[in-house]
């Protein structure tokens, strides 16, 4: 991956409905090369998709809220739980805790049922939320 790749992600981060031809004219280049360029950054699995970014406020998930996960050791989260629609991101952690949810919710309500219903799982030892009250970034 060279400077011109990183210039075509680039331009495609800000709008992935970008054409071949529009990424050309912004970079001097023509827009067979670009197309080639990013069909290689997808083979190459550079780009895994293109996607969308929602507003959180207007698709009525504007209550997002973080969970660390202490789980039992040799614990597989279930599929419930990974393919729960509220549940947008989960990472493996090394220290105290073991996995960070990301989340959004419709309000509080809907989140309150998620953690009591969450908590019941007897491979969750303990659980440590925090609700965000600001997005400083976020980046697809």
């Amino acid at each position: 991956m060279d400077q011109r790749d990183r210039k075509i992600i680039d331009i495609l981060k800000k709008d992935c409905r970008s054409t071949s031809r529009e990424i050309a004219e912004k970079l001097g280049m023509r827009p067979t090369t670009v197309h080639q360029r990013v069909l290689k950054l997808k083979k190459d699995g550079i780009i895994e998709r293109f996607t969308v970014k929602l507003s959180d406020e207007k698709v009525g998930e504007d209550f997002v809220a973080f969970m660390f996960v202490k789980a039992s050791p040799d614990t597989n989260i279930g599929r419930d739980v990974l393919s729960n629609r509220n549940v947008k991101e989960v990472f493996g952690l090394t220290g105290e805790y073991d996995m960070l949810f990301k989340m959004k919710f419709r309000g509080v309500s809907e989140f309150n049922e998620f953690v009591l219903s969450f908590r019941k799982n007897q491979k969750v030892v303990s659980t440590l939320t925090m609700v965000a009250t600001a997005n400083l970034k976020e980046e697809v």
